[in-house]
């Protein structure tokens, strides 16, 4: 028995690996992670490309199901099992949380590999070698604005690197008023515009004063990576405010203050033949 950890790629079921595929074709039970990603197709579509039954693993089944299921699985020594990730396994915790649990219980995991936005961001140009530290920027609220992740931001300025910005998607969630009436009512999908990301970064650098930014700052807006209407546009910070990505998904990247010779040529073709939608 295996339990297998299948990186799908970035956009459509072709995108899967020929490894990942077959090891998908010997398994009992197969599961989609919807949580931290969501694939450019629907699920439908996925199970008729594989001949199998694709089981959805939203939001709850992460965080409340999953030890049912790998409990299932230790128990089950006979078959394979899948769980199927966008982009690749290991580029958020939940999947690295899903491993360790899995292995402390005795089953046999086996991680198959695939693209993901981290590496995938090399399509604008930039070195993938000069990006820092990752961020992930939330929705704010009216009673909920966190800035933790903008000093990050300026870190990277600091040390001339560059920053990958990963925007908030909510699937899958109840309202506050909802949860404390117990009523289990989902909100509509909601996924972050580049727009949106922009100006909570300059609202956050306003709030903490820190003066990271300015209009000569460089960036790079991307949408739907991987998927036949990728569209990659280069521009300054504040520009952004009044560029339309498309649909999702979005992310986002804040340049290095210097740019390698390269880059700056990268950045120039985007900036003068911006990709459009088809």
């Amino acid at each position: 028995m295996v339990f297998f950890i299948i990186g799908l790629g970035l956009g459509d079921h072709r995108d899967i690996t020929v490894k990942g595929f077959e090891a998908v074709k010997t398994c009992k039970e197969i599961y989609l992670e919807s949580y931290t990603s969501i694939l450019g197709i629907n699920r439908l579509l996925l199970q008729e490309f594989y001949g199998k039954e694709v089981i959805e693993a939203d939001r709850e089944c992460c965080e409340t199901g999953i030890d049912q299921i790998l409990e299932n699985v230790s128990k089950d020594p006979q078959n394979n099992y899948a769980f199927l990730v966008v982009g690749d396994p290991f580029c958020a915790t939940t999947h690295t949380d899903l491993f360790l649990r899995a292995v402390k219980l005795g089953i046999k995991v086996e991680v198959v590999h695939n693209a993901s936005i981290i590496n995938a961001i090399g399509c604008t140009g930039l070195q993938v070698y000069r990006f820092g530290e990752t961020v992930s920027v939330p929705f704010f609220t009216e009673k909920w604005k966190p800035y933790s992740f903008y000093p990050k931001i300026k870190a990277n300025l600091d040390h001339n690197l560059h920053t990958l910005v990963l925007l908030d998607i909510k699937v899958k969630e109840i309202s506050e008023e909802n949860l404390a009436r117990g009523k289990k009512i989902y909100e509509a999908p909601r996924f972050m515009s580049t727009q949106v990301a922009v100006e909570q970064i300059i609202e956050s650098d306003k709030q903490l004063g820190l003066n990271a930014i300015d209009e000569k700052t460089k960036c790079f807006g991307v949408a739907r990576v991987g998927f036949e209407t990728q569209k990659i546009v280069s521009g300054f910070l504040h520009e952004f405010l009044d560029i339309e990505m498309g649909p999702p998904l979005h992310s986002f990247v804040i340049c290095a203050k210097e740019l390698h010779p390269i880059e700056e040529e990268m950045f120039q073709f985007y900036r003068n033949n911006q990709q459009k939608i088809d």
